[in-house]
C-alpha cells in the first residue's frame, strides 16, 4: 500500500495537506544572531525525506510535499490518507468493476426468478455503500502498519526468499487466505451472530454484481481479515500484492454475476455461490468448493 500511497501523496495529498495544514514560517539564526524577516525554505527545514516506496517506479514530490504540518511520515496524516484512498479506492472499483460485469456478463434472466427483489439492484448499491466508510476504518489499521514497515512486504527479489518464491507466493497466497476465509464465512452462519452479521448479504437470494459487496460492514471486514494478516506472516512482493488484492476484488464480484461458465468440481464460480445464496448453506470459499 505504500506505492498506492505515494502516488496519491505526489498527486494529490501533499497540496491537500500543504493547503490545510501549511508548514509555519521558521526564523533563522546564524551563530546565535537573528536575521530579521528571513525564513528558512520550508524544504530544507523539513526533518521528512523522501526514499521512493520501490525500486521501478519512482515519483519525486514536488516542494508541496514539505510545505505541511504534517509531513509524509506522520502517522495521522498517513491513516487519514489511507482511510480515504481504501474508501475512494474500493468504491471506484467495486461500481467498476460491478458495472462492467452486469452490462456484459451479468445473466438478465435472473430478474425473472421469483427470489429477485423489487428494486434489488438499488438496494444492493445502497447498502455497499453504507459499508464502505466503516469497512475502510477498519482496514486502515492493517494498511498504516504496512507502511510504517511492520509487515513482510518486500521489492526486490534478493529482499525475498528467492526466485521461487516469486512463483509461489500466488497459489500461496490463493491456499491460504481461501481457506481461513471458508472458515470465517462458515462462522458467519452460526446462529449467534448470523442475523446480526451475515443476514444481510443473504438478503440476495439472486445476486447481482452489485451484491458483491453489499455486506454488514463487520461482516465484510470479518472476510476480508485473511487478505490483510497474510503479509505479516509470510512475504509477500509489493507489486504482487497490488494485484492479488485486484484480483480478489474481481473475483468476488464474479461469483456474484450469474453467469455459469465454471463447471469443475474444485473451482467456486457464480454457480456455486449462488448456490449458496439460494440454500444458505455450502460453498463457504471464494476461490473453491466447500462443504
Amino acid at each position: 500500500m505504500d506505492i498506492a500511497l505515494e502516488v496519491t501523496d505526489k498527486y494529490f495529498f501533499d497540496h491537500f495537506y500543504s493547503a490545510l495544514l501549511p508548514a509555519k514560517p521558521i526564523l533563522l539564526n546564524a551563530i546565535g544572531e537573528q536575521i530579521n524577516g528571513t525564513t528558512l525554505d520550508p524544504k530544507t527545514a523539513s526533518t521528512w525525506q523522501y526514499h521512493p516506496s520501490n525500486s521501478f517506479l519512482q515519483f519525486e514530490p514536488t516542494d508541496a510535499a514539505y510545505t505541511s504540518q504534517w509531513d509524509r511520515d506522520n502517522i495521522f496524516r498517513q491513516a487519514f490518507s489511507l482511510f480515504l484512498i481504501t474508501w475512494i479506492a474500493g468504491a471506484a472499483i467495486y461500481f467498476t468493476i460491478s458495472t462492467l460485469s452486469y452490462l456484459f456478463v451479468f445473466d438478465k434472466t435472473t430478474f425473472q426468478h421469483p427470489k429477485f427483489l423489487k428494486n434489488q439492484i438499488r438496494m444492493e448499491i445502497s447498502q455497499a455503500c453504507n459499508s464502505m466508510p466503516l469497512m475502510s476504518i477498519l482496514t486502515t489499521p492493517f494498511f498504516l502498519a504496512e507502511v510504517r514497515g511492520y509487515s513482510k512486504l518486500y521489492d526486490l527479489t534478493s529482499e525475498g526468499p528467492g526466485m521461487w518464491y516469486n512463483w509461489f507466493q500466488f497459489p500461496l497466497f490463493l491456499l491460504f487466505t481461501d481457506c481461513f476465509v471458508y472458515f470465517i464465512h462458515r462462522g458467519l452462519h452460526h446462529p449467534s451472530v448470523y442475523k446480526t452479521l451475515h443476514k444481510p448479504h443473504h438478503k440476495w437470494i439472486m445476486p447481482t454484481p452489485y451484491a458483491s459487496i453489499a455486506f454488514h460492514p463487520v461482516d465484510g471486514w470479518m472476510q476480508s481479515l485473511p487478505y490483510h494478516v497474510f503479509p505479516f506472516i509470510f512475504p509477500l512482493q509489493k507489486f504482487a500484492y497490488l494485484g492479488l488484492f485486484f484480483f480478489v476484488q474481481v473475483w468476488t464480484v464474479f461469483i456474484h454475476d450469474g453467469e455459469y461458465v465454471a463447471n469443475s468440481p474444485i473451482l467456486n464460480g457464480a454457480a456455486c455461490h449462488t448456490m449458496h445464496h439460494l440454500y444458505f448453506n455450502y460453498n463457504y470459499g471464494t476461490f473453491q468448493e466447500g462443504k
